[in-house]
This record gives C-alpha cells, sequence and structure tokens, in this order.
C-alpha cells in the first residue's frame, strides 16, 4: 500500500473512531481561548493522552500505537508538521506526538474499548426515558373506558339471576329444622379441614382422574344427586349440578359485557361482521377469566364479587371438571401475582380479543396489525411505569397467561357441551353460541 493510500485509509478510520473511547480526555469549555494542536498546529480540542492535541492527532496516535509495522520517514526524519502536510509523513508526526508527551499506556485496548462501549451502551439505555406515544396513550384510554364501561368490581349489575344451591339450601334450613345430606355432608368437610374459602384445591381436584357422578366423592360436591327422598335444592328436583344455574346466568352477564366492551373498540368495529364474531368465539373464555382475574384474592383462593364470593367448589357444582379446573386455578393464582395495574388488564384483554389465529378468521393481516401494535403499547407502557428489576418480565409473564388460556378454552367448550348434554334447558343459547364450532353464527 502507498504511503497517499495509507493515509486516506487512517484518516476514514479517525472519522469512524467514538471519541469517549479515550483515557483521560479533557474537553476544553466554551469560556477557554483557542489552543493550537501541539502536533500540526490545528485547533486543539482538549487532552488527549496527556498532551493537548486536535481530533485529528488523537487519532492518528491511537492508530500508530496498535500498528504493526514500524514507521518510517522517507525523508531525513526531519519533516516539519503542520496541518496542511501533517498527512505527508507518518514517522515524523508520530516522533511529534510522543515528543509533546502522549503516552502509549494511555491508549486502551481492544478488549478495554469494546467493555467501554458496552458499558456507555448500557448507561445510555439507563438514561432514556421511555415514554407514550399520543396514539398509544389514546389507545389506553379507550381501552380503560371501554373496560370501566362494561366491567363493575362489586357486580351492581348483575341481577335477577337464578340463586345459587348453597343460598336456596340455606333458606330451607331457615325454614325446616332437620338437617339435610348437603348440610351434613358440607359441614362434615368443614371440620376436616375443606371448608371451599379455605381449600386451594377441593378433595376431587386432588385425584389425577375426573370423578364419576356415582363416585362419593362428587356426590358430596353435587348434590342434586342425592337419592330420591332426602332434600333437593331450588325448583330443578332433576337437576344433576345444581349450580349450573347460577352459574350460567353469572356466564351470560359476563359475555354480554364483554361484547359491549368488545364493540366500544374503533379497530373492533372496523372489521367485518364476520371476523368480529370469529374473534368474540374465541377470546370470550379468556376474557372472561382475566375479569374474574381482577377480584381474584390469592390469599382465600376466592373470587369476590361484589357481594357474593365464589370458589372453585361452586364450578365443580355446575359441572366443570378437575381437566379444566386445576390449570384455570393455577392461571388465576399465577396472573394475580404479577400485581397488574387496571391499563394492563385492559390491554391484555384487548391483546387477547385481537388473535388473527383464531378459527374463522378472514382477514388476519388486519387483525395481526391491531395485536401488534396493542403489544407494543403494552410493553412500552411496562417501560415507563413500572419499576425495579424484574419489570422486563412482566411482558412475558403476561403472553405466557395468554398461551395457558388457550388449551383452557378448547376443554371450557367441551365440557359446556358436555353438561349441556347431562342437563339441557339451563344453559343460556349465548353461551352455547359461544363455544359452538359453526363460525357463521351470529353472537
Amino acid at each position: 500500500m502507498s504511503r497517499e493510500a495509507a493515509e486516506i485509509h487512517f484518516v476514514y478510520e479517525a472519522l469512524d473512531e467514538p471519541h469517549e473511547e479515550d483515557e483521560e480526555e479533557k474537553e476544553m469549555t466554551e469560556d477557554e481561548e483557542p489552543k493550537a494542536c501541539g502536533v500540526c498546529g490545528d485547533l486543539a480540542k482538549g487532552y488527549h493522552f496527556n498532551a493537548l492535541t486536535c481530533e485529528g492527532c488523537k487519532g492518528f496516535f491511537r492508530r500508530a500505537i496498535k500498528r504493526s509495522t514500524q514507521l518510517r520517514c522517507p525523508f531525513l526524519n526531519k519533516c516539519i508538521i503542520t496541518k496542511n502536510n501533517r498527512r505527508s509523513c507518518q514517522a515524523c508526526r508520530f516522533r511529534k506526538c510522543q515528543a509533546i508527551g502522549m503516552r502509549k499506556d494511555m491508549v486502551m485496548s481492544e478488549e478495554a474499548v469494546l467493555e467501554r462501549r458496552i458499558k456507555i451502551k448500557k448507561k445510555k439505555m439507563c438514561n432514556t426515558t421511555a415514554e407514550l406515544s399520543t396514539q398509544q396513550e389514546q389507545v389506553v384510554e379507550e381501552l380503560l373506558c371501554g373496560l370501566r364501561s362494561t366491567f363493575d368490581s362489586t357486580f351492581s349489575r348483575f341481577t335477577g339471576f337464578r340463586p345459587m344451591d348453597r343460598d336456596v339450601l340455606m333458606e330451607n334450613q331457615q325454614s325446616r329444622p332437620q338437617t339435610s345430606s348437603l348440610t351434613k355432608s358440607w359441614c362434615a368437610a368443614e371440620e376436616h379441614g375443606d371448608d371451599p374459602s379455605k381449600s386451594p384445591y377441593p378433595c376431587s381436584l386432588s385425584s389425577t382422574s375426573s370423578p364419576s357422578l356415582s363416585s362419593s366423592s362428587t356426590r358430596f360436591f353435587l348434590p342434586g344427586s342425592f337419592e330420591k327422598g332426602e332434600d333437593n335444592v331450588g325448583d330443578e328436583n332433576s337437576s344433576v349440578y345444581t349450580n349450573l344455574p347460577h352459574l350460567a346466568d353469572l356466564t351470560t352477564y359476563m359475555i354480554q359485557d364483554i361484547i359491549r366492551f368488545s364493540k366500544s373498540l374503533q379497530d373492533f368495529r372496523s372489521l367485518s361482521i364476520e371476523d368480529q364474531i370469529s374473534l368474540l368465539k374465541g377470546a370470550t373464555f379468556e376474557i372472561m377469566q382475566i375479569r374474574f382475574n381482577m377480584v381474584f384474592n390469592t390469599t382465600t383462593s376466592n373470587w369476590e364479587c361484589g357481594c357474593i364470593t365464589y370458589c372453585i367448589h361452586d364450578a365443580l357444582r355446575g359441572g366443570f371438571q378437575p381437566l379444566l379446573l386445576e390449570p384455570l386455578f393455577k392461571f388465576h393464582h399465577n396472573l394475580r401475582k404479577l400485581d397488574l395495574q387496571e391499563e394492563e388488564y385492559a390491554l391484555i384483554q384487548a391483546i387477547s380479543l385481537f388473535s388473527p389465529d383464531r378459527p374463522g378468521v378472514q382477514h388476519p393481516a388486519a387483525i395481526d396489525r391491531v395485536q401488534e401494535n396493542l403489544a407494543e403499547t403494552l410493553k412500552t407502557w411496562i417501560d415507563c411505569k413500572k419499576k425495579g428489576p424484574k419489570k422486563h418480565l412482566l411482558y412475558p409473564k403476561m403472553i405466557a397467561c395468554l398461551t395457558e388460556m388457550r388449551t383452557m378454552t378448547e376443554e371450557y367448550s367441551k365440557q359446556i357441551l358436555q353438561i349441556q348434554d347431562v342437563q339441557p334447558d339451563t344453559i343460556s343459547p349465548l353461551i352455547m353460541e359461544v363455544v359452538s364450532k359453526n363460525p357463521c353464527n351470529n353472537v
């Protein structure tokens, strides 16, 4: 390589070199008078490698130190280095650098340079404050408004429902002095520490196989299946699942609110009717459980829905089996422990709703764009609002909970259809519409 070509190469390297890698750099302030570079006389920017130099001579000295070959002067080793001719002789320029006090030991190694770059990058990232864009703030505001108008944690709008079986039983007990089989079983369970409001899992959930309707453990949770002649609950004397009427009313109420929530969103209304139906059918169970999680108490393992408190036993007496209830119970504990804010609950519901891979979706690309924007909004929200070293784990944990729900959604639909076969005319048409696999029906 010729001398001129080598100098050009060094010049381009100097332009690419970051300035923050020098040790003991001391930049000159605006108040100080301009000073000349001790090597070439150009304007000096500060002290580099223990000498007052310009940026060009600083970069040249660093490269010369790292150079493997020895520099040689083509003349008499007496070249005068100026701003205009400093590229003419590298050897004399290097000697001038050493003469004014530039030190080789202050040039950082490649490993040290890399380590310092990483530290600087981390520091910049820490100092950079994430901010929600105007569009993202509008998205959060719309979701919050939709959630608050369609979900009441006190369940004050949930009225006119069929009563729970244990409430009816209590009324019967007050009117009749004798003790029913259900009451005896319930009291016996409490004496043995099986209080549904305190036990994380009911006794039948500890079994690896689903109990049959004729098993003694199932009979404890299904009081309507007791022998003829014993107390029946409510007007449904032939009911197998005594708490199903109340749960059907509660589920119908929740679905209606979820539909209203979905239709309050502009992105949802802009979709075709067919895609709206497909998204609702796929996400209703997930959104319903996310909403129930907002009132779940991890200490008591109960769902505190205003004046009514539900436990896992209530779902068992509604006909649901451990294959669904066990993972669902764990899901509520895991999600609630994330200590989500209302905005994060709203965002995760919307992310579940706008899932482009739902069966029957005709325009997945448009839905995918909406979900991607929602996901980015959630990430930015977490960066802005959350603190602590574990905040970067919150988003993947939330998405993991949604992924778990996919399997439960399929099992929920199966169990609803099984319950409908055993006890028809109790589940509302709206619930059957949601679990139906026919994408053409209207929700």
